[in-house]
């Protein structure tokens, strides 16, 4: 495929002034019903001009902070080429006359950030305006260009005789919350990097910018360690064909990297970590059973010395193979029975002076590791359990809400926004769980900030995620149990509230998305009723 990148001149003007009404006019019915997730501002016009793709350019602005070599842009210029016309075949027309007039869309960023990594203050605000030959796309970074490359590629839309169009448009966009993720869990059910690879695809159309990466758990240990290689060896379902190398984990962290979109890992303890203690003798606590032991292990063992120095050496390791600035620590579901049964725990418990609390037991160990991680420049993230037991935490830690299902999790961010602690919410959007029906209805209506608490509680919440734990889901259901159900949750986290709060007006909307993913080849699952114009052809 040839895609021409050009360096052109033009004047690069921004507007902090920000439009309150929302104006979609319809242009002709095979225009597109609009862009998902909805920008924060967005007027379009019956007025539409023709695309060709053998005379449409990616350029660069002059003033632009970014040029022609810019990893992120340049790599998104190739694909949205590829995604606006998915039938062009790069031989077609490379001899004669220019047919159509050229159509050109320039792109101004204020900061060069070509080679870093996104990070939690990025900013993903831009602006697009299309007129007759000519898009222009201002950011401020080259994340925010690549979103508006995207919403750019849901503008242009077909008539019946393939001919291309896009029409008269201005948006200002900018999303309501930093924080956009998806959980995936490569534990229960281990997920080939090729399906991973195809999830953030799908995550970058909807405009999701955190990959979280549940890796291990009870049932397998699939991220190869370079400092302990048996945790993987021994503890994956299969020491070779199931496991994450290191080079495995890097490209995934390069290819989320080019779509604006950070990894943040898992590692989650002292529960949930059966796994573990196969590859790393006695770092599990042996359960007894009057009075000997019975075989069995519980958590990871907080008694003893040797756990904090495998720790220690295990997160410098995955904070050297991940950049970003977040390492999730777990610290959900602790069962206390094998430390309520060993005798030297209970010895150590008594020297520590907690009693019979073994919360204060699981507090020690959890503020160890956030200690472990700190020193090593990293903000942690834990589930909420770690606040139920522990409200003395560092303040600059981020609480994970997972319970609370189906409302409560609104008393669960006041009562956790009120210590003011920042807080992801995932309690509504746990999207493994399946019923018949649109339940899509029940992800869209979720309003984060909805809960009793004063505005500056409101702003603690930093966003939100969707949660596909692996029970029941592998390489086989991934895609279709989660979009387009999950795009009701990217609108959610990055559109305005007051023009994104009906479901019958989203509905239009989300059911032309949905096509534009299979368009795309993302085998989403149909909202209801009714027929796309290019039916998923995979099969």
């Amino acid at each position: 495929m040839d895609v021409m990148f050009m360096v052109t001149s033009g004047r690069h003007t921004r507007s902090n002034l920000y439009l309150l009404l929302l104006i979609i006019v319809q242009c002709g019915r095979h225009a597109v019903e609009g862009v998902w997730p909805l920008p924060r501002a967005f007027t379009s016009s019956p007025e539409r001009y023709p695309v060709n793709s053998k005379d449409f350019y990616f350029v660069y602005g002059r003033q632009s902070a970014a040029q022609q070599g810019c990893s992120v842009l340049d790599t998104a210029f190739k694909r949205y080429f590829s995604l606006i016309f998915p039938d062009y075949h790069s031989a077609d027309g490379v001899l004669g006359f220019r047919k159509h007039k050229p159509f050109i869309v320039e792109i101004c960023v204020d900061h060069g950030d070509c080679e870093s990594y996104p990070n939690e203050d990025s900013s993903e605000r831009y602006n697009l305006s299309v007129s007759a030959g000519k898009a222009s796309l201002n950011a401020e970074t080259v994340w925010g260009a690549v979103r508006g490359l995207e919403t750019f590629s849901q503008l242009v839309y077909q008539d019946d005789f393939g001919s291309y169009f896009v029409n008269k448009t201005e948006i200002e966009d900018v999303p309501r919350f930093q924080f956009r993720g998806i959980l995936l869990d490569t534990s229960r059910h281990f997920l080939p990097v090729q399906a991973i690879l195809k999830t953030l695809d799908a995550m970058a159309y909807n405009k999701f910018n955190v990959f979280h990466w549940h890796i291990v758990d009870d049932p397998s240990f699939p991220y190869q360690s370079s400092t302990f290689p048996d945790l993987s060896s021994k503890g994956a379902f299969h020491p070779m064909t199931h496991i994450y190398t290191q080079s495995d984990v890097r490209r995934v962290i390069s290819y989320a990297r080019l779509w604006g979109i950070r990894v943040l890992p898992e590692f989650d303890s002292p529960g949930h970590t059966k796994s573990w203690g196969k590859g790393q003798p006695d770092l599990l606590t042996p359960c007894y059973r009057g009075g000997t032991p019975s075989g069995t292990f519980g958590p990871v063992n907080p008694a003893l010395p040797s756990t904090y120095r495998f720790m220690a050496r295990l997160f410098k390791e995955v904070s050297s193979v991940f950049p970003d600035s977040y390492i999730h620590l777990g610290g959900d579901e602790v069962d206390f029975y094998c430390w309520r049964s060993n005798p030297d725990v209970r010895v150590f418990m008594q020297k520590m002076g907690f009693g019979e609390d073994f919360t204060k037991l699981e507090a020690f160990y959890i503020e160890s590791i956030v200690n472990i991680t700190s020193a090593l420049n990293k903000t942690s993230v834990v589930w909420q359990d770690v606040f139920d037991y522990h409200e003395r935490i560092p303040k600059d830690t981020v609480l994970h809400i997972w319970k609370g299902i189906p409302v409560e999790y609104k008393a669960e961010l006041s009562r956790i926004t009120k210590a003011g602690m920042r807080v992801l919410l995932a309690a509504p959007w746990y999207i493994n769980h399946i019923s018949y029906g649109q339940d899509w209805f029940n992800f869209y209506t979720v309003q984060p900030q909805n809960f009793s608490g004063s505005e500056e509680q409101k702003k603690l919440v930093i966003g939100g995620e969707v949660c596909v734990w692996g029970e029941y889901v592998d390489a086989t259901n991934l895609t279709p149990r989660l979009w387009p159900r999950a795009s009701a949750v990217a609108e959610r986290l990055w559109s305005d509230e007051k023009q994104t709060s009906n479901v019958d007006k989203a509905f239009p909307r989300l059911q032309d998305f949905r096509c534009q993913l299979l368009r795309r080849g993302i085998q989403a699952e149909p909202l209801y009723v009714g027929y796309c114009k290019q039916e998923y052809q995979g099969i």
